[in-house]
């Protein structure tokens, strides 16, 4: 990477000597904006790098209070969800989704990325505030939860009054005071209940979100499904006929788009299933589900693998050519199935 910087620095020097010294009519005005120009792409090249895994364990032990001497039920679910938030809103390049000038007004796969993970963050934090933090439907919601779960809700491409990273920034301090109380031993209202119940009806969307992004990733290459909206139930209904057969196919403008918001709820998932591991661990092993759940982060971790190629190619499915989107909608199928066993095992007795 040194040299790569090194060689793009050198180049533009030269160039704005030759420039400087040249007898096109444009001179050292030219040079200038061609020095604009590959500043924008050297930062757009930097910008564009995906952040990598983080130790959720470490993550944990460092966000809780230095008081802490053992780690409370629901801190790593709670500390892990903090610091996916904090690298969408620090890592390199800062939050892009809402920036309205270059060079991150014409990248789009970080933007799409980052809308993966904040979809994911909404709903552990919705989880979080509905399911883990009450012991029953009639019980009061936790006042930090109340507080985080709307902010990440925000419009991601608000970019003024208000900037979509402020608001994230609210439901972030909420987050830490919620971490803060619910390892305070002195301090019963902060609660996080690992229940069988409360995983599976978080697990529930996570299997919605794995299977909507299967089929829009299969889509890449169009094909013909059967309408299978109403199967299951002879007496349902739907609010307007649609054909029997659906011509489905992904417009080749989005197909990178979906691929990158396919990447970063993968990456967000990793992360937080492992901490569901720890947090559930008693559950996990009385099911005898927990090498369902790991199988389900070796799948997801398989989507995470370096790219090669300098775009995202769109092959068709026995062709010449790679298809990423089929590729990865085959990884994202086998952690949805193992999503699937994993829900019944926690359902049964």
């Amino acid at each position: 990477m040194n040299s790569t910087i090194e060689d793009l620095q050198l180049k533009l020097k030269n160039g704005l000597i030759n420039f400087r010294n040249s007898e096109y009519p444009l001179g050292f005005g030219g040079g200038l904006v061609a020095a604009i120009l590959l500043i924008l792409i050297l930062l757009g090249y930097l910008w564009s790098d995906e952040p990598g895994s983080f130790n959720v364990d470490e993550i944990t032990r460092q966000l809780a209070p230095e008081t802490t001497s053992k780690i409370t039920v629901g801190s790593y679910t709670t500390a892990t969800t903090i610091h996916i938030i904090e690298t969408l809103l620090n890592k390199r390049g800062g939050y892009l989704s809402n920036d309205v000038t270059p060079p991150s007004l014409w990248l789009d796969n970080i933007p799409n990325w980052e809308y993966g993970v904040i979809i994911q963050v909404r709903d552990i934090t919705r989880s979080m505030r509905n399911d883990f933090s009450r012991s029953q439907s009639q019980s009061v919601e936790d006042k930090d939860l109340i507080i985080a779960e709307p902010q990440f809700n925000f419009d991601n491409e608000s970019w003024l009054f208000p900037a979509t990273e402020s608001e994230y920034q609210k439901g972030l301090k909420a987050m830490h005071g919620y971490l803060e109380r619910l390892q305070n031993p002195n301090n019963p209202e902060a609660q996080f209940y690992a229940r069988a119940d409360n995983l599976s009806v978080w697990l529930g969307q996570v299997e919605k979100r794995l299977g909507s992004l299967s089929q829009r990733l299969s889509a890449s290459v169009g094909q013909t499904r059967i309408n299978t909206d109403l199967a299951g139930d002879s007496a349902a209904e739907q609010s307007t006929r649609t054909a029997s057969e659906i011509d489905i196919k992904t417009p080749w403008t989005e197909i990178d788009d979906v691929f990158y918001q396919a990447r970063g709820a993968a990456w967000s998932l990793v992360h937080i299933l492992k901490a569901v591991e720890k947090d559930f661990d008693s559950i996990l092993r009385k099911k005898n589900a927990l090498i369902s759940l790991r199988q389900i982060v070796r799948e997801l971790e398989a989507t995470q693998q370096e790219i090669w190629s300098p775009m995202i190619m769109n092959g068709s499915g026995f062709g010449m050519f790679a298809n990423h989107s089929l590729v990865m909608a085959s990884y994202i199928s086998r952690a949805n199935a193992a999503v699937i066993d994993l829900r019944q095992l926690l359902q049964q007795g």
